[in-house]
C-alpha cells in the first residue's frame, strides 16, 4: 500500500513538475496549493483520488487559463499536531496561496489559526461541524454544515409520533458540535432528548456493551447516532450482539456514516438491517455518471483492500473545491506575482516565523463569489459554507440503500423530488415509501417500550392519606407486602390493561404521616418525587390537576370530575312554629296582597254606593262593607258591569294566590324544611369562622387566594374527622365550611345523609389524573386509553360499583322549600290594578255625563271659596294700616300676607 501511495505522490509531483515547466516557457501563473489529509483513512484516499481527477480534468476543459494550480500534498496522520506541522510547512517552505484540508475538525480548528495569521484560506471538505462555522474569516467549508441535516432527522421523528429520542455521538469536536442543533430540533417537534451517549474516540468492546446495556434498561427505543465510520461500524455489530437491532428499535444516522456505507464490510451491513438514514442529496447527471465510471476504475488499480460502489459525498466536495479554487485563481491572475512576502517581514505575534499572504485575501474573496453547477449540485457558499441543499432519506435493506423519502427545506418530506409541488411543509409518514425497521418489521416502533431488564413502572399510591372510599393501601408487615384497592386502582388497572402493548408495573406507598400521626408529606411532595424519578415513576390517587403541579410531571386526561364546592350543616325548621302558615308567603307578597284586598274593597264600595244611593249607614259599617265586598258582594243593588269585571280581575289572582298558599303550605306541613348554617362565604370570612379541607392537598393555598386566613384553616385525614369538625361548628374546636373537590364532597353526602348540604359556588378546576415524569413516552398512550374507557362506559360503571350510599343521591344539594315572591304575582297585580282603576276612570266618567251641573256646582263652590279668601285679605290689610298710624312709622315692612292681599284687590 504505501508503494501505491508513493506512485501516487510521484504522479502529483510530476504534473506539478509539467506545470512549472510550462510556466518558465509561456505566461502560466502558478498557485501553489497545500493539501493536508488522512491519507490511511477512507475519506482522506478517496479525496486525495478526486482532488487529483478534478485538477486534470478542469484543465482539460479550461487549457487556455493562465493560471495553474499545483498541489503539494501532506499526510496529517490522523493527528491535529502532524496537521498542524504540515500546514506550518507548507506556509514556510513552499509559501501556498491556499490550503485545502485539514480533513477533521479537531485538525482544522487549530489550522485555521494559523491560515488566520498568514491571510492564506484554510479550505476544508470534509471537516462539517458546526463549530467551525465563523471561527475565523479565512476558513471556507466547501461541504454541508452538519447543523443542515438536523430538520430532516426531526421530521422524521415527528412523522412517527415519537417523543423520546436517544443521542449517541463521538466525544470529539465533530460529534458534540451538531448536538444543540439536533436538540433544539428534535425540541421544536416535541420530542424530547432522554439521554445522551458520548462514546470517546477510543471506546473499548466492554464501554460500549456497558452503554448499550444503559440504554436497554430505559424506555426509549429510538436512536439517531452521529459518530465517524470507524466507531459506528463497532457500535452497530456491537448493538446486534445485544439483541438492539431487533422490533421495536428505530435507529437513525447521520450523513457521516450514511454516505460512507458502500465502505462497510458485509458483517456491519448486516448488522444495520433496517437503519434509516439521511445524506445530501446528489442531482443525477451525465458528467457524474462518466465521473463515478473513471473514478472507480482509477480507484480499484490505486487501493485494493476497499472496493466502493459509488463516489462519496466528501469526494464530490473535494472535486467542486478544486474547481472553485481554480476559477478563483483565474480571476486573481496577474495581481499579485509573488504570493508571500520575503522573509523579512514576518508576524511578530506569534513565536515561529510566519509570512503574511499578499494574495490569500483577494484569493478568499473570488472564492466566496464563486457559483457553479458542480458534481454534487450547484457550488454557491453562503457564510462560509456550502449552501444547505435537500437531504436523502435511505433505509438499509439487504447490501444496499434504498431510498424512502426526500426532505426539502421548503416542503418537508415527499416521495420524490417534484419541482411543481404546493409550498406546504409536510412531515406525514404517509409521504414514505415502503420501510423495513429491525427484526424485518413493517410496522414503525411505538419508540418505547419496557425495558428488557425487568424493571417495572414504580407507581406511587398515597398512603394513609384520608378518603379511603377511594384508595384503601394496607401493608403487611410479615411479608412487607403492599395491597392497594379502590376506584383509583381498578380505574388504573383498567388502563392500563387498555393499552396496545404490556406495561408491566408495581405500587409503591408514598406515607404521608408516621405511626404517631404526624405528617410526613402531602401530595405536592409526592409530585415532586415523581418528578425526581428516583423512587417513583407515575403517581395514582385524588390527585387534581393544577398548573403549579405539571411544571414538575405530565399529567394524563382527567378520568373524574373536577370543581371545588363546600359543604354546611344543615338546619332543621320546626314545623310546629306558631308562625309557619306566614312562612308560604314573603313579607312582599303579603303586604301587596292586603293593599290589594283594601283597594279593590274600596273600589266595588264606591260603584256600588254610587248605583244604590239610598244606602245609609255608619262609618264602621261602610268600612265592613269594603271588607267583606270582595268576596260576597251582595244586595244593595251592586250589579254593575264595572263590579263584575273587578270582581273577576280580583278572583283571578285571590284564586292563584289561595293555590300557592296551599301547595306551600302543604309541603312545610309535610316535609321538614333543610336550610343551610351558613348562606354566604363571605360571611364566613367576615365573622372569621374556621373552614375545613383535606390535609395534604392544594386547597390551603386556593382558601387563601379566596381572603381566608391561614390561621383559620384547618385540615383533616378522614370523613370521620370532618364530621366532627362540623358537628362542632366554626366557633369552637371545630369549623363552619368544610371545602373539598367534587368527589370527595359527594363522599361526604352520601356517609352523612341528610346531614349536610352544598354550599355554593363550586369553582371549575380540572378533576383527578394520573402523574408521570416528565421523561415517560406512556402520557399520551394512557390518556387515549381514559378516552376509550369513557366513551364506552366504563369508567363510569366502576364508580357506579363504588358509591357507598347511592340512595342519598340528591341529597348532596341544597333544595329548600322557598317562600313565594312578590316578583312571582307582579303581572297579576298590575293587571287588576289596572282593572280596577279603568273601572274607576269609566264610572267617574259616565257619572260627569250623567250630572252636567256637579262640574258648575263646583265652580260655584270655587267662586265662594275665593271671595271668602279675598274677604279676609282686606281685613288683614285694615290692621296693617291701622298698626301703622298707631306706630307713626309708614315705612315699616308689610308682611307678606298682607302685600298678596293688596295685590290681589288691586287686580
Amino acid at each position: 500500500m504505501d508503494f501505491l501511495l508513493l506512485q501516487l505522490s510521484i504522479a502529483l509531483l510530476l504534473f506539478s513538475t509539467s506545470s512549472t515547466e510550462q510556466n518558465s516557457t509561456g505566461s502560466i501563473m502558478n498557485f501553489q496549493v497545500g493539501v493536508v489529509l488522512d491519507l490511511n483513512s477512507p475519506v482522506g484516499r478517496i479525496g486525495q483520488s478526486c482532488l487529483s481527477m478534478a485538477l486534470s480534468d478542469f484543465y482539460s476543459v479550461h487549457s487556455n487559463y493562465t493560471t495553474r494550480l499545483v498541489l503539494h500534498l501532506k499526510d496529517s496522520n490522523d493527528s491535529v499536531i502532524d496537521a498542524a506541522s504540515a500546514a506550518l510547512d507548507l506556509l514556510r517552505d513552499i509559501e501556498v496561496d491556499a490550503i485545502i484540508g485539514p480533513q477533521k475538525a479537531t485538525q482544522v480548528n487549530f489550522v485555521m489559526d494559523i491560515g488566520d495569521i498568514a491571510h492564506v484560506p484554510i479550505i476544508s471538505f470534509s471537516a462539517t461541524s458546526p463549530f467551525l462555522i465563523t471561527r475565523t474569516p479565512y476558513f471556507v467549508q466547501t461541504a454541508q454544515s452538519d447543523a443542515d441535516q438536523v430538520e430532516a432527522i426531526a421530521s422524521i421523528v415527528k412523522a412517527f409520533q415519537w417523543s423520546q429520542v436517544v443521542i449517541i455521538y463521538e466525544d470529539t469536536e465533530y460529534g458534540t458540535g451538531i448536538i444543540p442543533y439536533l436538540s433544539n430540533a428534535l425540541q421544536d417537534v416535541n420530542a424530547r432528548v432522554s439521554y445522551r451517549s458520548a462514546l470517546p474516540k477510543s471506546a473499548t468492546d466492554d464501554f460500549l456493551s456497558k452503554e448499550l446495556y444503559k440504554m436497554m434498561t430505559m424506555q426509549t427505543r429510538v436512536f439517531v447516532v452521529h459518530m465517524p465510520l470507524p466507531l459506528g461500524t463497532r457500535l452497530f455489530l456491537k448493538s446486534k450482539e445485544l439483541g438492539m437491532m431487533s422490533h421495536g428499535y428505530a435507529w437513525i444516522v447521520t450523513s457521516g456514516l450514511t454516505d460512507l456505507f458502500s465502505l462497510m464490510d458485509l458483517d456491519v451491513v448486516e448488522a444495520m438491517q433496517g437503519v434509516l438514514g439521511v445524506k445530501p442529496q446528489i442531482p443525477k447527471s451525465k458528467e457524474l455518471d462518466s465521473f463515478t465510471s473513471r473514478w472507480k476504475k482509477m480507484f480499484y488499480e490505486v487501493y485494493e483492500d476497499i472496493k466502493p460502489t459509488e463516489v462519496s459525498i466528501y469526494g464530490l466536495w473535494a472535486y467542486d473545491t478544486v474547481w472553485a479554487l481554480a476559477m478563483a485563481a483565474e480571476r486573481v491572475g496577474y495581481r499579485r506575482l509573488n504570493g508571500i512576502k520575503n522573509d523579512r517581514d514576518f508576524n511578530s505575534s506569534v513565536s515561529f516565523p510566519l509570512g503574511i499572504s499578499e494574495t490569500g485575501p483577494e484569493l478568499l474573496k473570488e472564492i466566496l463569489e464563486i457559483r457553479f453547477r458542480g458534481l454534487a449540485g450547484e457550488f454557491y457558499l453562503l457564510n462560509g459554507h456550502l449552501e444547505r441543499k435537500s437531504y436523502q432519506i435511505v433505509n438499509v435493506v439487504g447490501k444496499a440503500e434504498r431510498e424512502v423519502g426526500i426532505w426539502t427545506p421548503s416542503h418537508g418530506i415527499s416521495k420524490e423530488v417534484n419541482l411543481n409541488v404546493t409550498n406546504s411543509y409536510s412531515t406525514s409518514k404517509e409521504n414514505f415509501r415502503s420501510i423495513i425497521w429491525p427484526g424485518d418489521s413493517v410496522t414503525a416502533p411505538k419508540g418505547w417500550e419496557s425495558p428488557v431488564s425487568g424493571k417495572k413502572l414504580r407507581i406511587g399510591v398515597p398512603e394513609k392519606s384520608g378518603f379511603n372510599e377511594f384508595l384503601q393501601v394496607v401493608r403487611d408487615p410479615q411479608t412487607n407486602t403492599t395491597k392497594v384497592s379502590g376506584y383509583f386502582k381498578e380505574v388504573f388497572d383498567s388502563v392500563m390493561a387498555a393499552l396496545p402493548y404490556a406495561v408491566p408495573y408495581e405500587y409503591v406507598p408514598y406515607p404521608f404521616e408516621n405511626s404517631d400521626g404526624s405528617s410526613v408529606g402531602s401530595y405536592n411532595d409526592l409530585i415532586y418525587q415523581v418528578s425526581l424519578q428516583g423512587k417513583y415513576d407515575a403517581a395514582l390517587g385524588d390527585i387534581t390537576i393544577t398548573a403549579n403541579r405539571s411544571i414538575y410531571v405530565d399529567f394524563t386526561l382527567p378520568y373524574a370530575e373536577g370543581g371545588i364546592t363546600s359543604i354546611v350543616p344543615i338546619r332543621y325548621e320546626d314545623a310546629n312554629d306558631k308562625w309557619t302558615f306566614l312562612e308560604p308567603l314573603n313579607e312582599e307578597l303579603w303586604l301587596m296582597t292586603a293593599t290589594f284586598y283594601i283597594f279593590t274593597g274600596l273600589s266595588i264600595w264606591i260603584l256600588g254606593k254610587r248605583i244604590d244611593t239610598s244606602s245609609r249607614g255608619s262609618a264602621g259599617q261602610h268600612a265592613g262593607m269594603i271588607c267583606y265586598f270582595p268576596f260576597f258582594p251582595v244586595g244593595q243593588g251592586i250589579e254593575g258591569t264595572l263590579i263584575c269585571l273587578i270582581l273577576v280581575a280580583w278572583a283571578f289572582v285571590a284564586s292563584l294566590l289561595i293555590s300557592t298558599y296551599t301547595a306551600s303550605l302543604s309541603s312545610r306541613l309535610t316535609l321538614q324544611r333543610l336550610q343551610p348554617a351558613v348562606t354566604d362565604l363571605k360571611e364566613l370570612i367576615k365573622n372569621g369562622d374556621y373552614v375545613g379541607c383535606q390535609q395534604g392537598s392544594f386547597l390551603v393555598d386556593f382558601l387563601k387566594g379566596r381572603g381566608f386566613e391561614e390561621s383559620k384553616i384547618r385540615t383533616y385525614k378522614s370523613t370521620r374527622d370532618c364530621d366532627e369538625a362540623l358537628s362542632k361548628g366554626g366557633r369552637s374546636e371545630g369549623i363552619s365550611a368544610y371545602f373539598d373537590v367534587m368527589p370527595h364532597i359527594r363522599i361526604l353526602l352520601f356517609e352523612f345523609c341528610g346531614k349536610y348540604t352544598i354550599l355554593g359556588p363550586t369553582y371549575r378546576t380540572d378533576g383527578f389524573a394520573f402523574a408521570f415524569s416528565k421523561s415517560s413516552p406512556i402520557v399520551a398512550d394512557v390518556s387515549r386509553a381514559i378516552i376509550e374507557l369513557t366513551e364506552n362506559g366504563r369508567i363510569m360503571e366502576i364508580a357506579q360499583l363504588k358509591s357507598s350510599n347511592p340512595a342519598c343521591v340528591g341529597q348532596d344539594s341544597s333544595i329548600t322549600p322557598n317562600s313565594v315572591t312578590l316578583q312571582s304575582f307582579q303581572v297579576l297585580f298590575a293587571i287588576t290594578g289596572c282593572v280596577t282603576v279603568s273601572c274607576l276612570v269609566i264610572s267617574l266618567l259616565m257619572y260627569l255625563y250623567q250630572n252636567p251641573g256637579f262640574l258648575l256646582s263646583i265652580s260655584d263652590f270655587n267662586d265662594n271659596i275665593w271671595s271668602r279668601i279675598h274677604a279676609l285679605c282686606r281685613y288683614f290689610k285694615q290692621i296693617d294700616l291701622l298698626s301703622r298710624s298707631k306706630a307713626g312709622n309708614t315705612e315699616k315692612k308689610i308682611p307678606k300676607s298682607s302685600r298678596n292681599c293688596l295685590s290681589t284687590d288691586s287686580n
